[in-house]
């Protein structure tokens, strides 16, 4: 065995993890995903464990077990009009894929987007490593002088490699395959070890506590929470303040 490239492999492969766990390649640039973590660990601590569980005891899954959180945002002065011109500038601007806004009805005062953001979490085990997504639907409802937001996530999306465990990285050397595979894009088949899988919310921790995959779940709730959080202040900012801070109708 050639120790050498072993090590080598074992290094990069390494250099991979600790990269992607530093970014979140996201459509949506509401929050650098840097930034969503230092977010999340500056307002709920750094133990993602203890930080889900306090955080289940406050929230409620609604009646398709899925996790909601819904705000109403005062606009005074503002008309509907006017908040929907500001609103769909916001959401076009912030994501990029003309895919993401899948409503947008001036006349109902309704927007409605649905963008992914990938790998809010990843956890390599001894034997799988597991990436995990979301694609929370966030719909906005305008009226005269106010907005409703309403944050929805039913599922984890998990992108799994069941040889991308640590032994793993000790294969041999005719083994060319890389931790940095299981970032195929959705649905490819190429790689069999490779799969797609969705883990519900509701069957996974803090939610039950018996979960063999408690440590990615509870970081998994703790960034899905804070994103939502981001949202929240993101579009409270922009009725405030605008998107660019210059969008006086005086010019």
């Amino acid at each position: 065995m050639n120790y050498n490239n072993q090590y080598k492999r074992v290094f990069i492969w390494l250099l991979v993890a600790i990269f992607s766990l530093n970014t979140i390649n996201t459509q949506a640039q509401i929050m650098k995903g840097a930034d969503l973590e230092k977010y999340a660990k500056k307002r709920y601590g750094e133990k993602w464990l203890d930080a889900a569980m306090n955080l289940s005891k406050d929230l409620k899954l609604d009646k398709n077990e899925s996790l909601t959180y819904q705000e109403v945002i005062e606009a005074k002065g503002k008309t509907k009009e006017q908040l929907y011109v500001m609103l769909n500038y916001w959401a076009t601007a912030t994501f990029k894929d003309r895919q993401a806004i899948t409503l947008n009805d001036k006349e109902a005062g309704c927007i409605i987007i649905s963008s992914t953001i990938n790998n809010i979490a990843e956890h390599t085990g001894t034997i799988n490593s597991y990436s995990v997504s979301i694609t929370p639907v966030i719909r906005i409802d305008i009226k005269e002088g106010r907005i409703r937001v309403t944050y929805t996530v039913q599922n984890y999306d998990i992108l799994a490699d069941i040889s991308g465990g640590w032994l793993s990285a000790l294969g041999s050397d005719d083994d060319k395959r890389t931790w940095g595979d299981s970032k195929r894009k959705k649905d490819d088949k190429t790689n069999a070890n490779l799969y797609d899988d969705q883990w519900e919310i509701a069957r996974h921790y803090p939610f039950v506590e018996k979960d063999s995959k408690k440590r990615t779940c509870a970081k998994a709730l703790v960034m899905t929470h804070a994103y939502s959080n981001a949202v929240m202040d993101k579009l409270e900012e922009v009725i405030k303040n605008g998107l660019v801070g210059n969008e006086d109708e005086d010019w």
